[in-house]
């Protein structure tokens, strides 16, 4: 084997020349190394866990470490935002694991108790390790979740001193349990949250009600603990943290660690012969070059993790690395995604820590995943959705200070295009902030029944659930669900459990399990909301780099039924979807033209699929669905123009259908600039006359029940959003629309109509009422 290339500089230079891959790289960003500064240990920091963490050979924190371990023995709520590999686990569980050193001296031997919080299994899996390295044996720190055998949790309940956990568990396992866990509640000193940057948009604002919800409950038993988030850098941390507890909260972000030299690059596959829906030229996909570079990589022996937007794509970069690397090499590439059983992912896990693995394809699973060391380089096929996902999975190459390459690979679609060739917007613009709304009532309905079913509610509850917690408990008891005693609280009334109607993920219904038919081997899930369009009946599914036919998807049961097929073609989606205004929030004229936001009502329903070759994109054939229409009521930002306008833009009437809907399109595309979420957190209709403002309308709404916060950020960014939208399609290089401006992978009409030129016309005339372009006229 080739000998591993350390140089990241080296490794793009052998990875553009080959093969005539130069024009690929639209531009290189060299980030200087940082040098590190440390402190001493701070007072409080017990002599146990100092001599562990030298003996780790950490001799003395880093400075952002130190002053979050101060702050957190004051008792204030702290929020360390540093960047990755930054050591910020060290930063809370110093304190945490002192505290509860000292806790072991009481009576019972747990005279204190500490709750970690993770997004993810595995992360709480790799937190247990780190403690276990700090701490002595008689620290008793123990995993509660889905995979924990029922034996084992009696004991945690009794004994563990730190119980690491996720939100589902402390929502469903643990607050409608809570007399059970009393003596455990009644010592709770710390919560600590880690990477609390990924609790955005619906699950986000779930969360924040789970900890009120905890805040409430511990309150009942006599403690008060203090929070400590770890977060990926963000705008304003110290807000996000505030919105997430409900508590004022500190921000550590001066970054005092070491990092090595990072080289990255921006990258754009070429445009291919095929070509796609109308027409369109097509590029090489994201996917497709990344299982190429990762192939090169491996042979080089280039340890390499490459980041891709869904779980299809991670099987799909694995299964083409192992076909051209061939055996030994294939058997040190492999896919790493949600949806794997328990014993799947802890393997993979360990052949990662051990380095057998060369190369993984992973989803954002492993991004908040497993602690990974020793990498030399990380793939991002795709944009990730926002800027601190971005920084925080490129962060994952070149720990312990050694020089590292990330690749950002720029998939079709209109802001990976934009922001290849845009790198400013990356390299010179501050993360963004996260976007949550805990006041949402879709959400905090739900969270009341649970509190009242944990407690009874009382008056003085209210102000720690937010303002609309008082007007939503007459409408909840109207519901039948809640029930008012004369003593003033409020009673959860139905016998069934109130947290099991609360889906944290905001996936509206319970997993879709996904069947083998002939054995009734589980092979994994998928959420609710995504069935109707990824496990629909005839849909090609893929798991652990097999391809399956789905045979039957059975909504009531929430089964799929599939079989192992190799056909030569994908599918995707076909649906139509209406949308109606129920109430208007916020109008701003823009001259002639109007920006709205408030409520809508979206009416979706999946009707059919395409057959698509696999090595051309080319569309085989069409298959009709009988599926149900799904209802969403939500939130959206929407903009219309006027007759006038249009004469004035140049846009006859049988060109607007297709203006507004390539506009439409684009600007879904780009709102993920300007608040975190993804394309497919947020949904588009556009009207050549709409039946409830009367005029051509362009609608942007959230893909959540009673939204999430990202049309809002958009209507209020809106002249940016909308510029960054024009200028996206006006510099595509593309004749009539393309994927990397104007066409969409979701769209419910087979990209028809679309019409890039009047879309920029359109978009003109809309930006030149805008406030900001109104100041700058005479």
């Amino acid at each position: 084997m080739p000998p591993r290339h350390h140089q990241p500089e080296a490794l793009l230079a052998a990875l553009s020349t080959s093969r005539g891959r130069a024009d690929r790289l639209t531009h290189t960003e060299h980030l200087a190394a940082r040098q590190a500064r440390c402190a001493p240990w701070p007072d409080g920091i017990r002599p146990e866990i100092v001599a562990s963490a030298q003996a780790l050979g950490i001799d003395e924190p880093w400075t952002h470490q130190a002053e979050a371990m101060k702050l957190a023995r004051t008792g204030q709520t702290v929020v360390l935002a540093t960047g990755t590999a930054s050591g910020k686990s060290l930063g809370y569980l110093a304190p945490v694991l002192s505290e509860l050193l000292e806790g072991t001296e009481a009576r019972n031997g747990r005279g204190a108790t500490a709750l970690y919080l993770a997004p993810t299994k595995a992360l709480a899996a790799d937190q247990r390790r780190r403690a276990a390295e700090l701490a002595p044996k008689r620290v008793r720190a123990a995993l509660y979740d889905g995979d924990t055998p029922p034996e084992e949790r009696e004991w945690v309940r009794q004994y563990a001193s730190y119980v690491l956990t996720n939100p589902d568990m402390l929502h469903r396992g643990i607050l409608p349990a809570h007399p059970r866990w009393a003596s455990f509640l009644k010592a709770l000193k710390y919560v600590v949250i880690d990477e609390c940057h990924s609790y955005r948009g619906v699950f986000g604002s779930h969360v924040a009600q789970v900890l009120r919800r905890l805040r409430r409950v511990c309150a009942r038993y006599g403690s008060s603990p203090t929070f400590l988030l770890a977060s990926a850098t963000t705008a304003d941390p110290a807000a996000t943290a505030h919105r997430l507890t409900g508590l004022p909260a500190v921000a550590v972000t001066e970054d005092g660690s070491p990092r090595g030299p990072l080289v990255f690059a921006l990258w754009e596959p070429p445009l291919t012969e095929n070509v796609g829906e109308q027409g369109a030229p097509v590029r090489r996909t994201a996917t497709a070059e990344a299982g190429y570079l990762l192939t090169e990589l491996v042979e080089r022996g280039t340890r390499t993790v490459v980041f891709v937007r869904s779980r299809r794509s991670a099987e799909l970069v694995a299964l083409q690395a192992q076909d051209q690397l061939g055996r030994p090499l294939a058997d040190r590439v492999a896919a790493y995604r949600g949806g794997y059983l328990a014993e799947e992912r802890r393997a993979l896990e360990r052949d990662l820590h051990s380095g057998r693995l060369l190369g993984l394809a992973s989803t954002s699973a492993l991004e908040l995943g497993v602690d990974v060391s020793g990498l030399d380089a990380v793939l991002m096929a795709g944009y990730p959705g926002t800027r601190a996902s971005l920084w925080q999975q490129a962060g994952r190459a070149g720990r312990e200070a050694q020089g590292a390459l990330a690749v950002l690979i720029a998939r079709d679609d209109p802001l990976d295009t934009y922001l290849v060739h845009h790198p400013e917007a990356l390299f010179a613009t501050p993360v963004e902030a996260t976007v949550l709304d805990p006041d949402n009532p879709h959400i905090l309905a739900p969270h009341l029944c649970a509190a009242a079913a944990e407690l009874p509610l009382t008056e003085a509850d209210l102000t720690l659930f937010g303002p609309s917690a008082g007007k939503l408990l007459p409408v909840l008891e109207q519901r039948g669900l809640l029930r008012q005693r004369t003593e003033g609280s409020w009673y959860w009334t139905r016998r069934e459990r109130a947290v099991d109607s609360v889906d944290l993920r905001g996936s509206g219904g319970s997993p879709v399990q996904i069947v083998e038919a002939s054995t009734g081997r589980l092979l994994g899930t998928v959420d609710a909301a995504a069935a109707h369009t990824t496990v629909h009946t005839g849909a090609v599914h893929l798991h652990q780099g097999r391809t399956y036919l789905v045979q039957d998807l059975d909504l009531e049961t929430s089964v799929a039924l599939v079989e192992p097929a190799a056909p030569p073609y994908s599918t995707s989606a076909r649906d139509i979807t209406s949308i109606s205004v129920l109430a208007t929030d916020t109008t701003v004229e823009w001259g002639e033209a109007r920006l709205s936001f408030g409520s809508v009502e979206v009416v979706n329903q999946v009707v059919g699929y395409l057959r698509k070759r696999i090595s051309t994109g080319e569309v085989l054939g069409e298959s009709k669905l009988d599926l149900p229409p799904r209802t969403l009521r939500t939130r959206a930002v929407w903009w219309s123009v006027t007759e006038d306008q249009l004469l004035d833009a140049n846009i006859p009437f049988d060109q607007l259908p297709g203006a507004a809907h390539a506009a439409e399109h684009a600007s879904i595309g780009l709102l993920p600039l300007f608040a975190t979420c993804d394309r497919w957190d947020i949904g588009g209709v556009s009207v050549p006359l709409h039946p409830d403002t009367g005029l051509p309308t362009v609608f942007v709404y959230d893909g959540h029940s009673g939204g999430a916060g990202f049309a809002e950020r958009g209507f209020l960014g809106a002249e940016q959003w909308l510029t960054a939208t024009r200028d996206a399609i006006a510099a595509c290089e593309c004749e009539r629309g393309c994927p990397s401006c104007v066409q969409s992978p979701k769209c419910g009409n087979g990209n028809d109509p679309l019409d890039k030129e009047a879309a920029v016309r359109l978009l003109d005339i809309l930006l030149a009422g805008a406030p900001g372009r109104a100041a700058d006229r005479p």
